[in-house]
């Protein structure tokens, strides 16, 4: 019984790693062989139902506060280390023309 399970978990691995290879080697013949919906969803589904869902409306509006807040934050974030650097810089610069007419 104890060897059943090593080879069947052995098999399982080996296709895992067939699978692996395959999808690196021959990414147009996987993507040919992958099953997929024969109904495509329609474009502006999700607006639809943040038009006509209330519930799922403020949640999808609740979601995009925290998705921009967190931008606007990583922004920011980004923008007081570029000020930063840019006060370094300008101390450096001081401090060599300072050394340079002491000379």
């Amino acid at each position: 019984m104890n060897l059943v399970v090593r080879l069947r978990a052995r098999l399982v691995l080996l296709l895992g790693a067939a699978e692996i290879h395959l999808r690196l080697r021959l990414p147009q013949l996987t993507w040919a062989l992958t099953r997929r919906s024969h109904h495509p969803a329609r474009p502006f589904d999700e607006l639809v139902r943040i038009e006509s869902d209330p519930a799922y409306r403020a949640l999808f509006f609740a979601e995009l506060d925290a998705a921009l807040g967190e931008r606007l934050a990583a922004h920011t974030d980004v923008l007081e280390e570029i000020e930063a650097a840019a006060d370094r810089l300008r101390d450096l610069l001081i401090d060599s023309g300072d050394h340079e007419r002491a000379s």
